[in-house]
């Protein structure tokens, strides 16, 4: 077990650095929402619905993401993948990230749009333009 390295084996790894800003990011289309019934409540329920929101969307990501990685989609998605996640890094530090970068966003407005444009450049280069997900880990 190791705090930084290939998810494999790892609590964290490069792609941690995506679900912060994907927390960041979705937490800003969460809060940006009006929810007419929840107007009227107290700020620990307001954020708490969201909360739930959160973690929802990022457990069903690290679900689809857990059958890409079991080649489900194809043995191309497979090799891209390069294993299987990690039990904690995919149920502990992942959602926490994107918790994270939720709550961060609600205090900060202002790291909104550098995280989108960050997340944006991030997943174009590592999807579209690098062979597998974990190359970076080789120059770590």
């Amino acid at each position: 077990m190791l705090i930084w390295g290939l998810k494999t084996k790892a609590f964290f790894d490069v792609w941690s650095i995506g679900h912060f800003m994907s927390g960041i990011t979705l937490g800003g289309l969460i809060a940006g929402k009006k929810v007419s019934a929840l107007e009227n409540l107290p700020k620990k329920y307001f954020y708490r619905y969201h909360l739930y929101k959160i973690l929802f969307f990022s457990f069903l990501w690290e679900c689809i993401e857990h059958y890409l990685e079991t080649g489900l989609a194809g043995i191309q998605v497979e090799y891209w993948f390069q294993g299987v996640e990690y039990w904690a890094n995919r149920l502990i530090t992942d959602p926490l990230l994107v918790v994270c970068g939720y709550f961060l966003v609600q205090r900060h407005q202002s790291v909104l749009l550098p995280a989108r444009i960050f997340s944006a450049v991030w997943l174009f280069f590592h999807i579209f333009i690098f062979p597998h997900s974990m190359y970076l880990h080789t120059f770590f």
